[in-house]
This record gives structure tokens, C-alpha cells and sequence, in this order.
């Protein structure tokens, strides 16, 4: 018996929608990254971008446990001395782009490689409810009733 190695004839590409309203961050970017990678394939293969087109709606909605929503930073460097910059993940979802706390928890579960990056591509996330991508059908996965912890119900 050989080890099946996937080609690219052999992927297949759905398109998922996720509804991150009251759904915890750690999990719901757990899932989605796994569903980017095609590692909940049986046909998964590493070296490969098999992995879901994967749109992500109400990400301005997205619950954090505990007191990280007023206590996580989010750091970034302007490349100028002494140009280190933070915001809480308060400040950001309350922003202009909410969305881009869902992006980097995501980002920051892949693999840093060039693979990575290429599956980031296939990930959209929109702040509110409406996405440009009703033409492409995609099927609806049920974060919340997953698991009773992947839900939170907001203060």
C-alpha cells in the first residue's frame, strides 16, 4: 500500500461561511485554520493548498474570554527607533477594522511559510452580515453547536 500524496487534480475546493457573532476567538480562528489548511480532509497532504475557501461574517461580534478584550495588545513597529505601537483588542474591534482581529488569529495558526500565505488568500473576513460571495453558494458551518464552549454569551 502507498501513501496517497494529493496533486492538484485531486483537490477540491468548497466555500464555507462562518457566523462569528458570540462565538469565542481562540476557537472559532482554530477552526477556520484548520479548515484553510485541508486538514479536515482525508486526502490531506502538507505540502499542498487544499484546504476550504473560508468567509467569515460578524467578525465585529467575535466574544473573548476573560479580561482579554481590554487586556490583550496587538503590537506592530512603525521601522522608525523607538516606533513600537499597541492597541488593546478593544480598541481595534471597536475600530474602523474590526475584522483584522479575526485575520491575524488566524494568521498567527498557520505554519510561517510561503504555504501560509498562499491560504491566507482564501480567507475573507467582513465586520458586518452581508458578503459579496452569495454567487459562489457557499455552505453554512455551525460553529456554535460544535462544541457548548465555542459560545459566549456577551456582558
Amino acid at each position: 500500500m502507498k501513501t496517497f500524496s494529493a496533486t492538484p487534480a485531486d483537490i477540491d475546493k468548497k466555500w464555507i461561511l462562518i457566523d462569528a457573532e458570540g462565538v469565542v476567538l481562540g476557537r472559532l480562528a482554530s477552526i477556520v485554520a484548520m479548515r484553510l489548511r485541508g486538514k479536515h480532509k482525508p486526502s490531506f497532504t502538507p505540502n499542498m493548498d487544499m484546504g476550504d475557501n473560508v468567509i467569515v461574517i460578524n467578525a465585529d461580534k467575535v466574544q473573548l474570554t476573560g479580561k482579554k478584550r481590554s487586556d490583550k495588545n496587538y503590537y506592530w513597529h512603525t521601522g522608525h527607533p523607538g516606533g513600537i505601537k499597541s492597541r488593546t483588542a478593544e480598541q481595534i474591534l471597536e475600530g474602523a477594522h474590526p475584522e483584522r482581529v479575526v485575520t491575524q488569529a488566524v494568521k498567527r495558526m498557520l505554519p510561517g511559510n510561503r504555504l501560509a500565505r498562499q491560504q491566507m488568500t482564501n480567507l475573507r473576513v467582513y465586520a458586518g452580515a452581508e458578503h459579496p460571495h452569495e454567487a459562489q453558494s457557499p455552505e453554512v458551518l455551525d460553529v456554535k453547536s460544535m462544541n457548548s464552549k465555542n459560545t459566549r454569551v456577551s456582558k
